[in-house]
């Protein structure tokens, strides 16, 4: 049953792309991963921040961005101002800071309301990834019925697998946000 294993894979990247999506969202503490994916007009080209400085977390709520090239402080400053984190960088002229405020009420409703979203997207994507695989799998006339439904047993399996590993995540980040 190497569709199973294809449908894992599937699944497995769905699952990270979760968890990479939920390490951009703001929840109050230091992150890199903040900042690290936001594109920076250097040297003719556009760049990800983490490929012109390096990023360190000095303490819980602050971020220290450290170009490599000095010449590129006004284009990394200008680039984390309009990529609208909620956060102004201080330029110091050797290195970049950003001072993480600490979260309201209100804004963590917000970054809830936004988890929840992304993991409707992510249980979208396993639909739709199971209904593409249970489609190829009727279209296969070499597969007696029993194999076929063999197959949309242990397929629906993975997919309750991987709804409820979704759900543990989901639920796992709301409670870190929530935390004050």
């Amino acid at each position: 049953m190497s569709d199973i294993n294809l449908f894992k894979k599937g699944m497995q990247k769905t699952t990270e792309h979760l968890k990479m999506e939920y390490a951009k969202l703001q929840t109050g503490r230091a992150s890199a991963s903040l900042v690290e994916g936001i594109m920076i007009d250097a040297y003719g080209q556009k760049q990800p921040l983490k490929g012109v400085a390096g990023i360190s977390i000095q303490d819980a709520r602050t971020i220290v961005i450290q170009p490599w090239d000095k010449g590129v402080m006004q284009q990394i400053e200008s680039a984390i101002r309009d990529a609208n984190i909620g956060v102004n960088p201080v330029n110091d002229g050797v290195v970049i800071r950003l001072n993480l405020p600490p979260m309201t009420e209100e804004r963590r409703l917000q970054i809830v309301k936004i988890v929840k979203e992304l993991a409707e997207e992510a249980r979208i994507s396993v639909r739709q990834q199971r209904q593409e695989f249970h489609s190829n799998s009727k279209r296969d006339e070499s597969r007696s019925e029993d194999e076929h439904r063999d197959f949309e047993t242990a397929l629906q399996k993975e997919v309750d697998k991987a709804n409820k590993e979704l759900e543990e995540i989901s639920k796992s980040k709301e409670e870190d946000i929530m935390q004050v």
